[in-house]
């Protein structure tokens, strides 16, 4: 049975933006002046950013997508070698390996913390450690360290652990971030990576702008393409919006914190709810997503979005993709995330969100839970 949605009361979505008056003006800034892109506003972004999250360098992009890919070729991750990652994530933490012509292989979720199990990481040249919902993986107890460490924290900015902020690289090559109106922070659409090593962040800046090195001593109209790279630059427009938003980052993930700690007040005496790990102590989570787990999801599902509550699934895992399926993967390999995917919602999380909105969630998933 469907909870049907009054007609006077507006939709509420699983994610969206935080945009401001403050963030308008700074775009509309960029807008009059003289550089709509590869000028200065860029650059003001990624010094923000590398400051914000105690890294020596950054580097914007067009997507977080488009910086994974660059993360795989500024490490000089190729054909022959063997790259892991987590099952449960979007499919571009598994894409940027085979964009580079390396083999992908996943590690099965560990089923406490949803993230890959760390400890079963081995034989692999690089990691994509995916920080799944916002909660950091812990690379400490990584047994053998890859030569390349990327932390996929597209849900993670804002989040912290014992070493400091997710993306100041202490046990990482590269940090990965996605600013996608849903994440932490939004530029509309655009990534970055921070990193401590001056060479990767050179093959990084080349690399998303076609590999081109200028070289004025030979005229100021000069440059050599080094090697093969990519349309990848993101905007002054949006690096303008991504500095302005970033001032307030601590807000919004501390909302985003103060609104999961009153969905697991909400809803912890329902037995047929199983609540999202929290962070252990000495690290904070980011809160990109709320997943609950849930018996019959399909009809909860349903059951919600015909009331106006827009809960989604995080996610398909990767290897049930037909373009995975057929490299040879099974389901059956893949206990934990089969387990947790089969009873995966995220409920709606965003700064935005009122107590009303809220409150009315949790109405409409008890409901729907008790029409079971």
């Amino acid at each position: 049975m469907l909870v049907e949605m009054p007609s006077d009361v507006a939709p509420i979505p699983y994610g969206r933006q935080c945009v401001d008056e403050a963030d308008v003006a700074a775009v509309v800034r960029v807008l009059r002046g003289e550089w709509l892109t590869q000028g200065p506003a860029i650059e003001a972004f990624e010094t923000a950013l590398a400051n914000k999250v105690n890294a020596k360098y950054c580097v914007a992009f067009s997507s977080g997508t488009a910086a994974l890919h660059a993360a795989m070729a500024a490490a000089k991750i190729g054909p022959g070698q063997r790259v892991v990652t987590s099952p449960l994530s979007f499919a571009a933490s598994a894409n940027c390996a085979r964009y580079v012509g390396a083999d992908i292989a996943f590690v099965d979720i560990d089923p406490k913390t949803l993230n890959i199990n760390i400890n079963a990481v081995a034989d692999c040249d690089a990691l994509v450690a995916v920080h799944y919902a916002g909660l950091p993986v812990n690379l400490r107890h990584l047994r053998e360290r890859p030569r390349i460490v990327i932390e996929d924290a597209a849900h993670a900015l804002g989040a912290m652990t014992p070493d400091g902020p997710v993306g100041n690289c202490a046990r990482s090559d590269m940090c990965v971030f996605s600013f996608h109106p849903v994440k932490a922070i939004t530029t509309g659409e655009g990534g970055a990576i921070t990193t401590n090593d001056e060479e990767l962040c050179n093959h990084l800046r080349k690399f998303r702008s076609h590999g081109i090195v200028r070289k004025p001593e030979q005229g100021d109209w000069y440059y050599e393409i080094e090697e093969l790279g990519y349309n990848y630059r993101i905007t002054d427009i949006q690096a303008a919006l991504g500095s302005s938003q970033l001032e307030q980052l601590g807000s919004f993930v501390g909302m985003r914190n103060a609104l999961a700690t009153r969905y697991q007040q909400l809803l912890g005496d329902f037995s047929e709810v199983e609540l999202p790990p929290t962070a252990p102590s000495g690290s904070w989570h980011g809160y990109h997503l709320f997943p609950i787990r849930v018996a019959d999801r399909r009809r909860v599902f349903d059951s919600m979005r015909e009331a106006g509550i827009g809960v989604q699934v995080h996610y398909v895992p990767i290897y049930r993709h037909p373009i995975y399926a057929e490299l040879g993967f099974e389901s059956s390999h893949f206990p934990e995330t089969e387990k947790a995917y089969e009873g995966l919602l995220s409920l709606p999380l965003y700064p935005l969100l009122t107590k009303d909105d809220q409150d009315r969630v949790v109405e409409v998933l008890v409901t729907a839970l008790s029409r079971g």
